[in-house]
């Protein structure tokens, strides 16, 4: 039936068990097991799986590469090159500095996108106010990146938002003193 054979005086556990000393749920176990990340349990007379030290060895690994930010399938790759006999690290490596440029890039967008909030958050009072739109905010923004997308842009998000252009207002003090 595919199943593995307990390991003999080894200590074995039931599936709580293992999911209570990894720290994961039960499902967790059962998807990693079909998606083939485990390999499929001994099992008792009774057909309760029964898992080693092995398995939570490997079940901890894979925590631990997801904690690093590895895909599922990435960590597939390690696991199948490992048995493979191929010591995998020169590949995770690899992995994890592309990790660190995507994280590079993602933190670049999260601090243009804070600084368009900000910007926007500035100009909300000076935007109109429009009974039809659902948000003159968001309306607001909608029709900036329109603007945008029809003139060349140096920038892929569209630059942040820019508010209303309104006359400065002069206090009537500074407009009478300036004539």
């Amino acid at each position: 039936m595919g199943y593995r054979q307990p390991e003999g005086d080894q200590m074995q556990m039931q599936i709580g068990e293992l999911a209570d000393r990894v720290g994961v749920n039960t499902k967790t176990i059962r998807y990693y097991e079909s998606i083939k990340l485990l390999p499929a349990p001994a099992r008792t007379p009774a057909g309760y799986r029964i898992y080693g030290p092995d398995d939570e060895t490997r079940l901890t690994f894979i925590k631990t590469a997801q904690h690093l930010g590895l895909s599922l399938d990435e960590i597939r790759e390690v696991l199948a090159l490992r048995e493979a006999g191929t010591a995998p690290c020169e590949h995770v490596r690899g992995v994890l500095r592309q990790q660190v440029r995507d994280i590079s890039r993602r933190i670049a967008d999260l601090r243009r996108l804070r600084q368009e909030l900000q910007t926007l958050d500035a100009a909300i009072d000076n935007i109109p106010r429009d009974a039809a739109a659902v948000c003159r905010i968001i309306e607001h923004v909608r029709s900036h990146h329109q603007q945008q997308a029809a003139t060349p842009s140096k920038s892929s998000r569209g630059g942040p938002v820019r508010p209303p252009q309104t006359p400065p207002k002069q206090p009537p003090l500074a407009a009478a003193s300036a004539r």
